[in-house]
C-alpha cells in the first residue's frame, strides 16, 4: 500500500467519568465526564481526514438521555474531551511478534494533524485537554460503561462519507 492512498486517521474513543494525563509525574492535562481520545495519524493522513473525525467526535451520541439511551454528545453534555496521541494505534501485528509502525506518520506531520484535531475540537466549542505530543506518558481513567469505540476517518479512496473540509 502506498503512502497516503488508503490513509485514515485512527481513533480510539471511551466515554469516562474522569480521565488525565502525566509525564514525569506532572498532570499536563484532565477532565472530568466526557470523552478520552487516542489519536493515531498514519503517514499520508490529511488535514480534512483529521477535520471529519473530530467533528464526528463531538457529535457522536455516546451519553445518555431521558431513558438513559445514549441521546447526547459530549457537547451537548459539556463534557471535556482529553485528546492524547498515540501512534501506536498504528502498529501492525500480522508478520512476526514485534510491531511495525511503518505506517505511523513521522513526528512533524503527526504533530500538524493532532494539534489540528484539537483545535477543531476547542472550536466546535468543546473543553479540551491534552497529553504532550512525543512524550512518554501515564494515561489514567475511569471509564464509564464501560463504553470504547475505535474510529477511523474514511479513507481518501474509499466508500461511505466523504471527510469535511478542514477550516
Amino acid at each position: 500500500m502506498s503512502p497516503g492512498k488508503n490513509a485514515v486517521v485512527r481513533a480510539v474513543v471511551q466515554r469516562v467519568s474522569r480521565a488525565s494525563v502525566r509525564v514525569e509525574g506532572e498532570t499536563v492535562g484532565a477532565i472530568g465526564p466526557g470523552l478520552l481520545v487516542l489519536l493515531g495519524v498514519e503517514r499520508g493522513d490529511t488535514e480534512a481526514a483529521a477535520g471529519w473525525l473530530a467533528r464526528k467526535i463531538v457529535g457522536l451520541r455516546l451519553f445518555g438521555g431521558r431513558a438513559g439511551s445514549p441521546e447526547r454528545s459530549v457537547r451537548d453534555t459539556g463534557g471535556g474531551v482529553l485528546a492524547v496521541s498515540q501512534f501506536t494505534l498504528l502498529g501492525d501485528c500480522r508478520k512476526g511478534r514485534r510491531p511495525s509502525f511503518s505506517r505511523a506518520a513521522p513526528g512533524p506531520e503527526a504533530k500538524r494533524l493532532y494539534d489540528g484535531f484539537c483545535e477543531l475540537l476547542a472550536a466546535e466549542g468543546v473543553p479540551i485537554a491534552t497529553g504532550r505530543f512525543g512524550a512518554m506518558m501515564e494515561v489514567d481513567l475511569v471509564n464509564d460503561g464501560p463504553y470504547t469505540l475505535l474510529l477511523e476517518s474514511p479513507s481518501i479512496h474509499g466508500k461511505g462519507e466523504k471527510p469535511a473540509k478542514y477550516p
